[in-house]
């Protein structure tokens, strides 16, 4: 039964290589891993605190031998693992990036989790076995190497561990909208007291519970923290945001990595805004014109609201 395994959350970032004849870079799981023989795109685990970015570029070179530059975000998804002979059950949330050679020479590994790395056409890497979400990257049909849990374990939403330092450590994915009416307005939801970021103007969303897709996760949260019920157009990037010693309503300080992925929304029929979920996160919820959120201070706004803002070109 797989509702008895012990679940966990990671975050990892991956890399899709194409080299100038179409060919895609795989590597392939060994026997110390939860799925040998399986081929995936080369990535990894994010450290706390690190960049998706870097861990992409690290990752990779790590084990194919192989240098490379980002050349931009392609999607974010998640899935669930079970691994019955491990005991535990793995959700992952996957940042899927773009990237290109620089240099360096496919090398084979020994004893570590991957062991060979390879350069495939899309007509080779279909008869492979494949992990599933290296199948759905390259639009390839499912795989059906993982082992899918029977249905999503219970797991906090916030969930933070000692670290080596003492200082309790927590890593978060979350999903944030960009979202718009079709006057131009954009919402915005205003931290509550005794939360980090207090007082400031933040984007709607907020962390996506264990098994959810990001996207199903924005839409929830939307509903949740505004009332408005928006669609989803694009995948606009990720913001990496670390607080060595964040303090909120657990009242300890807490070493804070967040991950969040941010889409642009569009909302086809806004309604005044009301939140739902009171004495939470959200305690206010509105619609700003575009000159009145050009006139926002800096300091009025939390770290990824400015940064997707200015990738949507909004200001």
């Amino acid at each position: 039964m797989t509702t008895m395994l012990e679940p966990l959350r990671r975050i990892a970032a991956y890399a899709v290589c194409t080299d100038s004849v179409g060919r895609v870079l795989l590597v392939r799981a060994s026997e110390r891993s939860g799925t040998p023989g399986t081929w995936s795109l080369p990535g990894g685990a994010v450290d706390h605190g690190e960049d998706p970015h870097h861990t992409v570029v690290r990752e990779t070179a790590a084990e194919t031998g192989l240098s490379v530059s980002v050349a931009g975000l392609k999607d974010v998804l998640a899935d669930m693992r079970a691994l019955p002979e491990r005991g535990i059950t793995i959700h992952t949330d996957r940042l899927l990036y773009h990237v290109s050679v620089r240099g360096g020479t496919l090398t084979d590994r020994v004893d570590r989790p991957t062991d060979l790395a390879r350069w495939f056409t899309l007509d080779e890497a279909r008869e492979l076995p494949l992990r599933s979400f290296t199948a759905r990257a390259l639009g390839l049909p499912a795989s059906s190497a993982d082992v899918v849990p029977d249905e999503p374990p219970e797991f906090p939403s916030f969930y933070a561990v000692p670290g080596p330092d003492g200082l309790h450590r927590a890593q978060r994915f979350a999903a944030y909208a960009v979202v718009t009416d079709p006057d131009g307005r954009v919402l915005l939801t205003r931290v509550s007291d005794g939360y980090p970021g207090a007082g400031c103007w933040h984007l709607p969303g907020g962390g996506t519970d264990y098994g959810e897709q990001p996207g199903a996760a924005l839409i929830r949260e939307l509903v949740e923290e505004t009332g408005q019920t928006g669609r989803l157009v694009e995948l606009l990037g990720v913001a990496s945001h670390r607080d060595a010693a964040s303090l909120g309503p657990e009242g300890y300080p807490i070493d804070w990595h967040g991950v969040r992925a941010f889409y642009r929304v569009v909302v086809d029929q806004p309604a005044p805004p009301t939140v739902a979920d009171v004495g939470g996160s959200t305690c206010e919820a509105r619609w700003f014109a575009r000159e009145e959120l050009g006139a926002l201070p800096t300091d009025r706004l939390t770290e990824v609201t400015a940064e997707a803002v200015q990738a949507a070109h909004l200001t």
